[in-house]
């Protein structure tokens, strides 16, 4: 996922005093200014002026960091939570290895690869890999995003002291901040990944239909993967036995290149490219 759109417009906050420390690092760390947290309640005009251009602020609270809209209506915050209800429920009963994206990147009792993720938004994918026992590098270069992400993986290596199962899958998930076409130029031949995984963000809907609330963020200070195609080129030159493109089902093949084979579901579709025999 990459940054098309500038973030001077996003801003810094916080819920509570012992967290302005931690806020303020994070401004500094990001170039974004801090708020006050009264000042965002009482200020209806910086609301509103914040409204007009990104809409969003980053808030540090006991829970994490969270992606928060000006306009409370428009969805909640949101915040990468690994340990929650929803993930661990599709870790212990998603279908295992039966799963369209366990099947997508080959994954099976004699192989479980090593997988790069170029795209890696809030890691929702390269998690149900992890947790299904492949080793992930994940590369995300929006700076918000990727920060989300981080502080999502290290509270999920907290909750690990309680859930060993929890911590043995984010060991496995490695997280790199960068451009990913920049990356697989750079990639020391020797420590190719057998498997590159790609999820380029959707186009705007046209219909009425409300998007997930992290798609509407996303677009909003992220906007579209446009070298995607580009960074695809590359991704077949790098992987070792396939690259996995994921797409929605409706979507045309990325770049107009025709893969191997797809794997249709109702909403998404992933398409294989095949460079050679898996192991095993």
């Amino acid at each position: 996922m990459w940054l098309n759109n500038p973030m001077t417009s996003i801003k810094i906050s916080y819920q509570q005093v012992e967290q302005q420390l931690v806020a303020t690092e994070l401004a500094a760390a990001l170039g974004l200014e801090i708020i006050d947290p009264s000042e965002l309640t009482r200020s209806s005009k910086l609301a509103h002026k914040a409204e007009s251009s990104a809409g969003y602020f980053l808030e540090v609270s006991s829970d994490g960091i969270a992606l928060v809209p000006f306009t409370r209506k428009a969805h909640g915050p949101i915040i990468c939570d690994f340990a929650s209800s929803a993930n661990s429920h599709r870790r212990k009963y998603g279908g295992g290895n039966g799963q369209a994206i366990a099947k997508a990147v080959g994954l099976s009792g004699k192989f479980q690869p090593k997988v790069l993720d170029l795209t890696a938004g809030l890691g929702g994918d390269a998690f149900v890999l992890a947790s299904l026992g492949c080793q992930i590098q994940l590369i995300e270069r929006n700076p918000i995003v990727h920060c989300l992400l981080a502080d999502g993986l290290q509270r999920a290596g907290y909750s690990g002291n309680e859930d060993r199962e929890l911590a043995d899958i984010v060991a496995r998930m490695d997280l790199i901040e960068g451009d990913s076409i920049h990356y697989l130029e750079h990639l020391n031949t020797q420590q190719l990944p057998d498997i590159i995984y790609l999820d380029p963000m959707f186009p705007e809907r046209k219909k009425s239909a409300k998007v997930k609330k992290e798609m509407q963020a996303f677009h909003g200070i992220v906007g579209g993967d446009e070298d995607a195609a580009e960074l695809l080129d590359l991704a077949l030159q790098r992987a070792q036995y396939r690259v996995v493109v994921k797409r929605s089902a409706s979507a045309g093949y990325l770049g107009n290149k025709t893969p191997s084979y797809s794997l249709e579901g109702k909403s998404t579709r992933f398409d294989i490219f095949a460079l050679q025999k898996l192991p095993g």
